[in-house]
């Protein structure tokens, strides 16, 4: 739920819940103080004609005016009776009193209460009573009678025969209305009550899922400050504050691998720095050795010399080929290397391949055998670096051939939009524990970094480089002491690629 949804929903229920409430807390006050609330509804319910106020004053000024001119008409009752109809019309009744005697009442009347009580004559003060022409009309404050509420209009004239009459025009009104008057301060605190509660409860729900939230964050913020970049925020809403929390824990594992990928590459650069200098020491040490050989005249015949010369110039390629490893793998590294890719028939590409090599590993003693089972499929290849991948893995196999029978076997296949291209021998093998780590730089799996084997230790993770460079991927498994197979997946679908200018990398 979102928070603006959130607070749409509290203020409605800012709104409603008190009203609810507070309907409820005037039923509860109506059943505690009436006993029911049915009687209350049915005289609010009842059924009839809008009678209006200035009806009312109409009959009246009628009485009045038919108590001052004509008083024996207030002793015709069908002249009562009819005044009494229309009156009815509007909840009303009249009741006459003469000489404190009830002489006329409403037949719709049949409230016992206001029968019983006295005329309003024998309620007056003695000067009232012994007046010749009608009193000042009293309006009474609506009273309850029984279990009704009823208005009293009433005033006194001098009938036809000098007795003192009085005249009562009795109107029931609508009791809510008065019961809201008489409970009106339980009714106001009840509503305040509420409305507190109310607005308490509501603020702090929603300031809960709000604001804790909020402060989580903040906390996580202050400890990521001080360097803690494991710590987790995980907030389970579903509104715009559990999304921010999300977009933060994505900004912190994101800014926790650039530290870790930061860390690694400064260890990687040390390691580099030392494998670097182990790997040129020896062979200039080796340099040192014979030109001081050379100078010292320990090569005391042109035989010795030429063997010397022979010797540095083997040092000083072994370095210069050391050298252009490093530079290659760098400008990989740093995905500075162009890619020169270009539209190649892998099958052909491969036969061809093969041909030369069988040729050559012939020469060396080493049985090659290839099966090309694919079909004829064109491939985003850059010719050169995908040679030197088949360049290094073969230079690998074939510095660890120690068998009488050396068998070297290539295999390619097309599966599931991948071709995949094997390279099998069955020399020494890796160990398990080391076959993680042959794609690393430097990394060999002999420990004690001899040159009996040479090479620089960067030829398979130049290989690597390359093949994802392609969009592929390489691999290795092996049986210690039986084969090794390396495994080079790459793509049938074109390799999309950005590929740097080679200004970038003026040497």
């Amino acid at each position: 739920m979102s928070i603006r949804l959130k607070l749409l929903l509290s203020y409605a229920a800012m709104l409603i819940v008190p009203l609810l409430m507070m309907v409820i807390t005037a039923a509860l006050l109506i059943v505690v103080f009436r006993g029911d609330v049915r009687s209350l509804w049915q005289q609010y319910g009842q059924d009839g004609t809008l009678f209006e106020n200035h009806t009312l004053e109409r009959l009246e000024k009628e009485l009045w005016r038919t108590a001052e001119s004509n008083p024996a008409a207030l002793a015709d009752r069908a002249y009562l009776a009819d005044i009494d109809q229309e009156l009815q019309t509007g909840k009303s009744a009249l009741v006459v009193h003469k000489q404190g005697e009830m002489v006329y009442a409403s037949p719709a009347l049949q409230n016992a209460a206001l029968l019983q009580r006295p005329s309003w004559s024998e309620e007056a003060s003695p000067s009232d009573r012994g007046a010749n022409r009608p009193a000042h009309i009293e309006h009474e404050e609506p009273q309850r009678y029984g279990s009704q509420w009823l208005a009293i209009v009433h005033f006194a004239f001098t009938n036809a025969d000098g007795t003192p009459g009085t005249l009562m025009i009795v109107t029931t009104v609508n009791p809510l209305v008065n019961f809201a008057r008489e409970f009106f301060p339980i009714l106001f605190i009840a509503l305040a009550i509420i409305l507190i509660l109310t607005h308490s409860l509501l603020t702090y729900f929603v300031s809960r899922s709000i604001v804790t939230p909020l402060r989580e964050l903040k906390q996580a913020m202050k400890r990521m400050k001080a360097g803690d970049l494991d710590v987790q925020v995980r907030i389970d809403s579903k509104d715009e504050i559990g999304e921010l929390s999300l977009a933060f824990e994505q900004m912190r594992r994101e800014l926790r691998q650039s530290m870790d990928t930061q860390a690694q590459y400064e260890n990687n650069r040390k390691e580099l720095i030392s494998n670097i200098s182990h790997d040129l020491r020896t062979p200039l040490t080796a340099l040192r050795g014979y030109i001081d050989g050379l100078g010292d005249g320990i090569a005391d015949t042109p035989q010795k010399r030429q063997k010397y010369m022979e010797i540095i110039s083997a040092k000083a390629e072994e370095m210069e080929h050391l050298i252009d490893e490093l530079f290659l793998y760098s400008k990989l590294d740093l995905k500075q290397l162009p890619f020169h890719f270009e539209q190649v028939e892998l099958a052909a590409f491969l036969a061809d391949w093969s041909e030369e090599l069988a040729f050559e590993l012939g020469k060396q003693g080493v049985d090659f055998t290839a099966e090309l089972d694919l079909a004829p499929v064109n491939l985003s290849l850059d010719r050169d670096k995908i040679r030197r991948v088949f360049a290094n893995m073969i230079d690998n196999a074939l510095k660890y051939m120690n068998k009488p029978e050396k068998r070297l076997q290539l295999r390619a296949y097309a599966a599931n939009d991948v071709v995949c291209i094997e390279l099998e021998d069955n020399g020494l093998g890796i160990d398990a524990e080391a076959l993680p780590h042959i794609f690393e730089r430097f990394y060999r799996a002999d420990p004690s970094r001899n040159s009996h084997t040479g090479g620089s230790g960067l030829g398979l993770a130049i290989s690597k480089q390359i093949v994802e460079g392609h969009g592929g991927t390489i691999h290795a498994a092996s049986v210690k002491g039986e084969w090794t197979r390396i495994s080079i997946h790459l793509p049938l679908k074109p390799i999309k690629m950005v590929i740097p200018d080679e200004t970038h990398f003026n040497c």
